[in-house]
C-alpha cells in the first residue's frame, strides 16, 4: 500500500485565483475543511519560514511554510496537534493549461499506509469544496 499521496486535478480556474485560494486566509476559511458542518479559522503568515493554524472543529493542524514561489509552488510542514507524529510535508503545484490550472497535490512523509489513507479521505471532499469555490468565482 502507497504512503505517500498524489493528486492531480485540473481546475477551471485562472492560476493566479487558485495560487489565492491556497494562500488568502479569508479564501481558505471557505474551503479547507473536509467537512463542511464544522467552524473553520484560519490563519496564515505565507512566506517561507511562516506559520499558519487551522482550527477545524475541535480538530488544528498547524505548520510553517517551507517553499512559496507565487503563483507556482507552495510547501508547508503539515502536524495535527492531537498525535505525537512527526510532521508530514505537502507541496501545492500549479500550472496554466488550456483548461484552465493543473494542480498537483503531494503529501509525503507519513507514518504508514494508514495514515496516508486517512489524509486522502480528508483531502479529496476538501479539494471538491476548492473546485466549487472557484466555479463559484
Amino acid at each position: 500500500m502507497v504512503s505517500d499521496i498524489r493528486i492531480e486535478r485540473v481546475l477551471k480556474a485562472q492560476l493566479e485565483d487558485v495560487y489565492a485560494a491556497w494562500t488568502r486566509a479569508e479564501l481558505l476559511a471557505r474551503w479547507y475543511c473536509p467537512n463542511p458542518a464544522l467552524a473553520l479559522k484560519v490563519d496564515a503568515d505565507v512566506r517561507v519560514g511562516g506559520a499558519y493554524v487551522v482550527e477545524m472543529g475541535p480538530y488544528v493542524v498547524r505548520g510553517s511554510y517551507l517553499e512559496v514561489e507565487p503563483p507556482h509552488v507552495l510547501a508547508f510542514t503539515w502536524k495535527w496537534d492531537e498525535d505525537e507524529d512527526a510532521p508530514s510535508t505537502v507541496r501545492v503545484e500549479l500550472s496554466a493549461v488550456e483548461e484552465g490550472t493543473r494542480m498537483l497535490l503531494l503529501h509525503t512523509g507519513f507514518t504508514g499506509p494508514e495514515d496516508a489513507a486517512n489524509h486522502l479521505q480528508g483531502w479529496e471532499p476538501e479539494l471538491d469544496r476548492l473546485e466549487q469555490l472557484l466555479a463559484a468565482g
